[in-house]
């Protein structure tokens, strides 16, 4: 069976993702870098800063990886809750935040959980925000109906993630650029060019920003935007729960 095969339908996708995010979450940070040409940390200071967040508020990042927006996050918060489906991937962040106990006198947890069934109660954050989270999950409008669900009324909405560009061309380019260098990767440092190659994989079969902005309007979110990056290839989505 093919990559592209296995990740087309949601059972399929969902095993290979938590496979694949346990082989690589001790190199994660350093693919996320490469591939991003070096300014994946630029964009999600970008997306702090477009997320306001108050020393009232109280911040769940989803499929936080090693922590870059959760710590972000918690330097300004009140209480930050840092979830993911990879334990490994929380263990790291929870070393980067000094044992999860205290970030600059917010509150900081990690919590192992599934982006479609959160382990929240409804209207208990007032930000959620996700790096590259929509993009993995099996099922993107259950996922959204969770973020609205956890979302206080008037709460912010903020993801960071991969555009599938819409010209043809750009898309055709884009797309053979990260096979080739994800391959590459995949090969050198797991002996398989499938690990990386899920990316660009992954991104064909993503309805891309425009799409994502709509699914989002059809879950009940308000005043949705899209900021791109990186000339269109990469985009920021803003949104909120209305109030």
């Amino acid at each position: 069976m093919t990559l592209r095969s296995t990740i087309s339908t949601p059972e399929g996708k969902r095993r290979y993702v938590r496979r694949l995010f346990a082989t690589i979450a001790e190199r994660y940070d350093v693919i996320t870098r490469v591939l991003s040409y070096g300014r994946d940390r630029r964009w999600k200071r970008r997306l702090i800063a477009l997320a306001a967040i108050g020393p009232g508020d109280r911040v769940l990042d989803l499929a936080c990886g090693t922590g870059d927006l959760l710590l972000a996050a918690a330097a300004r918060a009140r209480a930050a809750v840092g979830a993911d489906i990879t334990l490994r991937m929380l263990q790291l962040a929870r070393r980067r935040g000094q044992g999860g106990g205290r970030q600059g006198g917010t509150s900081l947890c990690v919590v192992v959980a599934d982006m479609l069934a959160l382990p929240f109660e409804g209207s208990g954050f007032d930000v959620v925000t996700t790096g590259y989270g929509l993009r993995n999950v099996p099922d993107l409008r259950a996922a959204l109906a969770e973020v609205h669900r956890v979302l206080a009324p008037g709460g912010r909405f903020l993801s960071l993630d991969f555009n599938r560009p819409e010209n043809p061309l750009v898309r055709t380019a884009y797309l053979t650029y990260l096979t080739v260098v994800g391959s590459a990767l995949g090969l050198i440092l797991h002996r398989d060019p499938d690990t990386y190659r899920y990316i660009p994989e992954s991104i064909r079969l993503y309805p891309g920003a425009a799409g994502v902005a709509r699914l989002m309007e059809q879950a009940g979110f308000t005043d949705v935007r899209v900021v791109p990056l990186l000339g269109g290839l990469m985009a920021i989505h803003t949104a909120r729960k209305r109030g």
